[in-house]
């Protein structure tokens, strides 16, 4: 083990995801703070935008008060980052990052201001109960003072009674200034906890296949899973049972088989590891076929020991409230209720899953899932309703 890796493991480890607005500039600041451009995806740099989730980390190093990633002075805190995309139209994507997250960094562009992503993010950041936010009042250099001055004030109204005490940091990602402020404020985010025991529960956010054309069969890898320990702890060689798994068609009827594999080796971020504890952005070689990790085929799936995962839902009972307003659509729509027979899209864990209101009792819903997922008691829920043919939020809630 290389011995910056080794530091990696001694420190804590700490998920961000980056959200807001689409174009506000979150994968350039990304890009600024970690040194890697996470839009790596061939129609993401045709259109310029982020369509899956991107992954980053560094080391931040603490030097006579100051920090840095660059080496110099003490490891301090690892960071995984998760760049989420901003277009309206993939949501549920976003979602599935915010899954996997400690704390948050909002961009907003001071040039620009807030708009309907800005509040979409940032409610759903509540209802999936992310505690810590950073604001990153991002394109500073484009505006002048009075209008820094007004967008800073929005901001503030935006977040009053939501995260009072976020910081808001001015920032030019483009020119590179106050960079070093958010290394400080990622900081000043207190030690996550975390659970060592108990089984291992493994949320799957991406799945790859990292062979590259005309590889020999002998270097062949298996399938990648990219996601995050949410408690116990894996080892390379320890056998893992993944669900829902595959869709078999058996006469007329499909149905879900779970997958069966072992660990080949465990990544933290760009290190190789001999064992995974909760906290940061990992992966896991598998020694299942490269075709079935394509294409994040495997995305929205819980990995643990076999035989210890719940059986899948196919139908659950929510807890849920619901916003005053849909949100993200620019209007300020009025939340009707939720009634009987209607569909609703609903984010659990890293997975999206369509269900049918079956029945409404005060604010308990009876839900059957088009498709079925692995659940625990107490996961929080975000639910969307189909507006005009776009997925809005107008609620969260519990499993119960």
């Amino acid at each position: 083990m290389s011995k910056e890796a080794k530091t990696t493991k001694e420190i804590e480890t700490i998920n961000v995801g980056i959200v807001g607005h689409i174009d506000h500039g979150k994968t350039t600041l990304l890009h600024k703070i970690s040194g890697k451009w996470t839009d790596t995806h061939s129609e993401e740099l045709k259109r310029g935008i982020t369509i899956k989730l991107g992954y980053a980390d560094i080391t931040i190093y603490e030097d006579k008060g100051t920090f840095n990633k660059d080496g110099q002075g003490t490891a301090v805190r690892h960071v995984s980052f998760i760049d989420s995309p901003g277009h309206e139209m993939l949501m549920a994507t976003m979602l599935s990052g915010v899954a996997i997250i400690d704390a948050a960094i909002l961009v907003v562009a001071a040039n620009e201001g807030i708009k309907p992503q800005t509040r979409e993010h940032l409610i759903a950041l509540q209802a999936k109960k992310i505690k810590h936010l950073i604001v990153v009042q991002n394109k500073i250099d484009l505006v002048d003072s009075e209008q820094a001055k007004k967008n800073y004030a929005d901001i503030k109204a935006l977040l009053k009674g939501r995260y009072d005490d976020a910081p808001i940091i001015p920032v030019s990602a483009q020119q590179g200034v106050n960079i070093d402020e958010i290394y400080k404020a990622i900081m000043e985010i207190p030690p996550q906890p975390r659970n060592l025991q108990g089984e291992p529960i493994f949320l799957i956010a991406r799945s790859f296949d990292i062979n590259k054309p005309g590889v020999s069969p002998d270097k062949l890898k298996g399938a990648v899973l990219g996601g995050t320990l949410r408690q116990g702890i894996l080892k390379v060689g320890d056998e893992l049972e993944i669900k829902p798994g595959i869709v078999i068609k058996e006469a007329n009827q499909y149905h879900y088989k779970a997958l069966k594999t072992k660990i080949k080796s465990l990544f933290n971020g760009t290190h190789q590891v001999q064992e995974l504890t909760p906290g940061g952005s990992v992966s896991i070689e598998t020694e299942l076929d490269m075709v079935l990790g394509k294409k994040d085929s495997l995305a929205g799936g819980v990995a643990s020991y076999h035989g210890k995962l719940p059986e899948l839902s196919s139908a659950i009972k929510l807890k849920f409230s619901l916003f005053p307003e849909v949100l993200g659509a620019g209007v300020g729509t009025k939340v009707e209720p939720i009634k009987a027979s209607e569909q609703l899209m609903l984010s659990i864990n890293t997975s999206m899953t369509v269900g049918l209101v079956k029945r409404i009792s005060g604010n308990i819903a009876e839900i059957t899932l088009k498709v079925p997922v692995v659940t625990f008691k107490g996961d929080n829920t975000c639910i969307a309703r189909n507006f005009n043919n776009h997925w809005r939020l107008i609620g969260c809630g519990e499993i119960l």
